[in-house]
């Protein structure tokens, strides 16, 4: 009896084939339950760029307003206790308001400018505070010392 090495059995040729259905069942699922967190979490992150990005755009809003009152007060305006408006950025309103207060401590007074915006229908608040002197001659010295009335 010859044995001839060629001839294949039925078991050899079946391992030789592509997948098998419960293999690609199992890869199927698998991609059913990956994608759709994935996708989620690029949502996620794109949500969170966004609000970054107005957050900043909101800062950038507040301290042009707070630089322009500034500027006001070194050329000898009076500012408003209050005040308020809405800026551009980026194709973006901005609705801001100023707000002037006394500092508790010494004589000085407090601007604070809240701007706010909205993302996703959800509204958020930025705020930005300086302090300046008020009796100054300019901003950055020293203030005068109040004088008494009646003396010279």
């Amino acid at each position: 009896m010859r044995f001839s090495p060629s001839i294949r059995t039925d078991a050899t040729r079946r391992h030789r084939g592509g997948f098998t259905l419960a293999e690609v069942l199992a890869a199927l699922l698998l991609m059913a339950i990956v994608i759709p967190v994935a996708l989620e979490g690029m949502s996620i992150v794109s949500r969170a760029a966004v609000l970054g990005q107005r957050k900043v755009a909101a800062m950038r809003v507040a301290e042009h307003v707070l630089n322009e009152q500034l500027l006001l007060l070194s050329q000898g305006q009076v500012i408003e206790n209050s005040a308020s408006g809405v800026e551009n950025d980026g194709g973006t309103n901005y609705p801001w308001a100023l707000q002037s207060e006394t500092w508790p401590q010494d004589a000085m007074t407090q601007l604070t400018v809240r701007v706010t915006f909205t993302v996703r229908d959800t509204q958020y608040e930025m705020k930005a505070s300086t302090l300046f002197d008020p009796t100054a001659d300019t901003l950055g010295t020293p203030g005068k010392p109040p004088v008494a009335a009646g003396t010279f």
